[in-house]
Order: C-alpha cells, then sequence, then structure tokens
C-alpha cells in the first residue's frame, strides 16, 4: 500500500470503514482494513490521541496548524518535558502526522521542507478509519443533523455540526460531566453552555454565529478552568469582559477576526496566558475592481492593531502577541513593556511610524527568541520610515525566520540582509518606477519563501521589478535557496531575472486584480534544473499569455502554466 495512493482517497463515504468490515462484498478488501489496523497500532502511544482528535473537525476542512497544536496543548496531549517545551513537541507531533500522511497540504497552498506549514487537511483515507475508532475509544461524539434522545452520548470533545437542529431537549440529555472540549461550527445557542461543564478546557467557537456579549459573560461565568478560548472571526464580539479575570488557567486567547479594538486592563491578571492573537481584518488599501482576487494573504495582511492595557509586561509567559497596536497616544509606553516581555517568539505590531520607529527598533533588538515578526508602517508623505531605524549598536533580532512588511514606500530595508536565519519574507511595497534596494535580499542564503505585494504610485508599463544582481557589472549568482516566489500587483509590473538569479525555484505566481498584469521576462532561463509550475492568477491579455508559453517552452523543464482567471461578477 503506497503513500501516495492513499492520498487520492479525499472523498470516501461516512461509512466506508463501517462497510469495509461488516460487508461480504468487501472481503477481498479485509487486507487493506488489517494493513490500516496495524500502521495506527505501530504509531508511538503519545501520537495516538492527537490523531484521534482529528475527527473533530469536518471531512475537507482546512485547520490551522497553530489552532490544531494550541488545542493540543490545552489538553494536555503535548506538554512540557525536560529539554522541550510544549510548544515545540506539538509542533513535533504535528511533523510526525505530516510525515505519517495523516495530515496533509491543503490545496492551492504552497510550502517547503525548511518552512510551517500554515494549513492542512485531515487525509480522508485515514479521517474514515479514525471516525471509526473514536467511538471505541469513548473519545469524541457530535451532534449533527435530527438526534434523537439517547443515553449513548458522551465522550471528552462535543463537536456541534452546523447541520444540527439545536434541539434543546436533545442537549440538555447529555451528561457533560467529562467533557473537556467543546467545538461549535455554525450558529451558537445560549443553552450551548451548561453549569454541569465544569472540568472544560477548550472552547472553541472560530467563526461561530449568533454569539453576542451577553452569551459571552455567561461561558466566562460557568467555565473558569478554560486554557483554549477562540472567538476568531465573530465580528458580533466588541469587548471582552472584564471578568475573564476569572479565567486563571487560561493559556491561549484567539480574538482575531473579532471587533475588539482594546484588550481589557483586567486580561494583565492572566498570567498563564502564553498565545494572543487579536486584530480586525481591513479592506485593503489596493484599489482593484475584483477585490476577491487579491492574495489572501494581502487581503487579510491589512489587520487593525488592538490597543493592549498599561501592565502587558506582567505576562511573561507569553511568547506570541499581536497585533499590537502602538500608534496612539500611549504606544510609546507600550512599547517599553513590550521590551520586557523577553519569551516572545511572534510579535505583530501595527501603527510604527516615523516617531516611533527607534523605540521600535530597541524593543525588538533585545528580543534573542523572536523567530517571526509582522509590522505595519504607517507612511508619512510616501516617504520610508524603517530604513535607518538599525545601528551597529541596535541590530535586529538575528534568530527570525519568518519576516512580514506592510506599508513599504519605495524601497527595501537595507538591514533585511543582516537576518541570516531568514527562510521568510513578504513585503508590501508601494513603487515608483522600480523598487529600491531589492538587491540585498540575494544575498540572504536561507530565504526559502518571498512574496512582495507591490502597488506602483503611477500606471503604467514602466514599473520594474528586477531580480537580477550585479557587481561592476557583472552578473552574480543570487537567491541561492529561493523555491517560491508570489508576486501580486494592481498594476502594469515588468519581472525581470537575468540568468543567474533563483536557479533552485520551484513555483512562481502571479496574482493581479483586473485590468493589471504581471509580465515576466528571462524565464527561459530561470531555475533550469527545478523550475515546476507557474500560476497566473488573473485575466490576462493574449498577447502576454503567448509570449509566456514561448518562454515556458524554451525551458529545458519546460514547466507548465496553470491560469485561473476571476469569475465574472
Amino acid at each position: 500500500m503506497t503513500v501516495s495512493w492513499m492520498k487520492t482517497a479525499m472523498n470516501l463515504s461516512d461509512r466506508f470503514m463501517h462497510d469495509l468490515e461488516t460487508k461480504p462484498e468487501f472481503d477481498n478488501l479485509r487486507g487493506l482494513f488489517g494493513w490500516m489496523h496495524n500502521y495506527f497500532r505501530t504509531c508511538p502511544d503519545y501520537l495516538k490521541p492527537c490523531i484521534l482528535y482529528l475527527s473533530i473537525f469536518p471531512q475537507g476542512q482546512s485547520i490551522r496548524r497553530r489552532r490544531l497544536v494550541r488545542r493540543w496543548i490545552a489538553e494536555g496531549y503535548s506538554r512540557d518535558t525536560s529539554n522541550r517545551s510544549a510548544e515545540d513537541n506539538g509542533e513535533k507531533f504535528f511533523s510526525m502526522l505530516l510525515d505519517l500522511s495523516i495530515i496533509q497540504q491543503t490545496p492551492h497552498s504552497v510550502t517547503t521542507a525548511d518552512t510551517r506549514m500554515v494549513l492542512c487537511q485531515v487525509n480522508g483515507f485515514f479521517r474514515e478509519y479514525i471516525i471509526s475508532r473514536r467511538k471505541d475509544e469513548d473519545l469524541v461524539f457530535e451532534l449533527e443533523g435530527r438526534c434523537t434522545l439517547t443515553s449513548q452520548r458522551t465522550g471528552r470533545h462535543l463537536v456541534i455540526k452546523q447541520s444540527w437542529d439545536r434541539d434543546k431537549i436533545v442537549f440538555s440529555s447529555i451528561d457533560f460531566s467529562r467533557l473537556r472540549s467543546l467545538t461549535v461550527f455554525g450558529q451558537w445557542k445560549p443553552f450551548f453552555i451548561s453549569e454541569t461543564m465544569r472540568v472544560l478546557r477548550v472552547l472553541d467557537l472560530e467563526n461561530a454565529t449568533g454569539v453576542t456579549y451577553k452569551c459571552l459573560e455567561q461561558m466566562l461565568k460557568v467555565l473558569p478552568r478554560l486554557k483554549f478560548l477562540s472567538l476568531r472571526g465573530i465580528r458580533e464580539i466588541c469587548y471582552l469582559p472584564r471578568s475573564i479575570a476569572g479565567l486563571r488557567q487560561l493559556e491561549t486567547l484567539d480574538v482575531r477576526g473579532t471587533s475588539i479594538v482594546t484588550l481589557p486592563p483586567s486580561i494583565t491578571k492572566l498570567t498563564k496566558l502564553q498565545y494572543i492573537r487579536a486584530g480586525i481584518a481591513k479592506e485593503p488599501s489596493v484599489p482593484c475592481a475584483h477585490f476577491s482576487w487579491l492574495p489572501s494573504c494581502c487581503r487579510s495582511c491589512h489587520v487593525g492593531g488592538v490597543e493592549v492595557p498599561a501592565g502587558i509586561k506582567k505576562l511573561t509567559a507569553l511568547h506570541t502577541l499581536g497585533a499590537v497596536n502602538v500608534g496612539f497616544s500611549g504606544g510609546k509606553a507600550i512599547l517599553k513593556e513590550l521590551k520586557k516581555l523577553t519569551q516572545l517568539h511572534k510579535l505583530e505590531v501595527t501603527g510604527i511610524n516615523k516617531k516611533n520607529s527607534k523605540e521600535f527598533c530597541s524593543v525588538i533588538s533585545d528580543h534573542v527568541h523572536l523567530e517571526s515578526m509582522s509590522v505595519w508602517l504607517i507612511m508619512g508623505n510616501n516617504k520610508p520610515c524603517l530604513n535607518d531605524m538599525f545601528s551597529p549598536q541596535k541590530k535586529p533580532p538575528e534568530n527570525l525566520q519568518s519576516l512580514k512588511l506592510y506599508g513599504l514606500v519605495k524601497e527595501v530595508p537595507a538591514w533585511i540582509r543582516d537576518l541570516p536565519k531568514l527562510t521568510k519574507l513578504e513585503l508590501e511595497i508601494t513603487m515608483s518606477e522600480e523598487v529600491e534596494g531589492i538587491k540585498v535580499l540575494g544575498d540572504i542564503k536561507e530565504l526559502c519563501i518571498v512574496r512582495f505585494y507591490v502597488k506602483p504610485l503611477k500606471d503604467g508599463d514602466g514599473n520594474k521589478l528586477n531580480f537580477f544582481v550585479e557587481v561592476n557589472g557583472v552578473e552574480q549568482s543570487s537567491y541561492l535557496n529561493l523555491k517560491i516566489l508570489e508576486i501580486a500587483c494592481n498594476s502594469e509590473l515588468n519581472v525581470s531575472f537575468g540568468s543567474l538569479a533563483m536557479q533552485n525555484l520551484e513555483l512562481l505566481t502571479a496574482k493581479c486584480c483586473t485590468g493589471s498584469a504581471v509580465k515576466f521576462a528571462d524565464l527561459k532561463s530561470l531555475s533550469k534544473g527545478k523550475l515546476k509550475e507557474v500560476w497566473y492568477f488573473g485575466s490576462l491579455d493574449n498577447t502576454v499569455k503567448l509570449d509566456m508559453e514561448n518562454q515556458l517552452n524554451q525551458h529545458p523543464k519546460t514547466p507548465a502554466l496553470k491560469l485561473e482567471e476571476p469569475c465574472s461578477s
């Protein structure tokens, strides 16, 4: 049995494993079931609960890696050990499931072996087996469709599916005394919270509807042992109650995509908090006739940060924090407090401008554990504010692996070359005719993924993005480890590579608004031994299309050109 064959089995019926075990016509497939049973039996015991846990998520749903790992930690499946944190162990478990092909990359998402996967899906074939086993383990139970009264609904994890008819009588009949997690898809009802859920550790309401402030107050009152609370995507929530201070065991708080703009002062009492994600998704500043055809990363990157209270420095266990708005009057004082959070691994900050950029530099230069940073800049008269913020005495954090800068103007900051471990880079930049300083990126040896979101100051055919690097008129090898390049724009853009840049590139992607186009030169010389595909999202002029096809036909590997046009509105 090969893993590649199993990856094609994504759309099997919910009763596949039951039929395989019981129906005579499947006798010749019993060996398959035996192989599957042995496959799971040989998995390490500590990994088996993580595997069964995957059945919480609906078939085909994209699951954020961080959501899964943080839930494992709250459940106690991933714990601190003598030489690794619970976070590191959770990431290790995720990688193991990926290696076993139990989870896999979502369609249209791209990653490499050198970077962490953001989204995954459960392999459909394995999911059927997991569902067949979870009942034996008395672990996960679901409410879906029309349910009848029964005393058999029990377990540690309850999933309320969107299809369930929300029958209060059925819900009231369930024994919640052992319930550790509640996950709701679709509409929320106030009766979903019960006084008997006293040992609940995980409440995951991501993208649920109908959740009100009053419902939230009741949750916090009844569920004092929560370690994981997610309200992500619930736009109706504008505030967090002061009573959140009662969740003294809380480790993960995710309110990204809500309407919350200020975190309450009482949050500073939650000294076990390790993970805070907040911020409001805003409309992008890139005008586009077909908004949906902006790249998803570019659309979601426009995040309005939240104001955090004085005293945030007390949350010394924090390793993930964002997005924090420091562009208001008390922002500099908050920056000084962030300097005290020395365990930060991931930081997102909005509101950086010419006035506070030096203080921001002082904050992050001392964060030796910082691996991921996202910064939203406020432009002033179309002038850059990050270019000179570091000095020989104050250098950027040397362990940074992922950097996202939004709101750059005209040029790429030169200090990026001083990040030797950088593997992933996203830049949103407003350019004149040409992006200045881009050549500094070519020398970063570990750089693996680059995404450019380009907004030219003027429309026209003169806008250029040149990736080739020359020294004294002689072209140099550059971008030696780059595997994925993505370019998005809202105007005409000419992109050239020369003959020696990006010789290990595997995927090139262009994403354009209607009425704009990315025109490539030098494709025939690009990554002569590695380039597999070129993806183009957006309307493509026939002349430009023929030119691209002609260049790719002259390429030694003849890479595939994949075109996808926006749906007509």
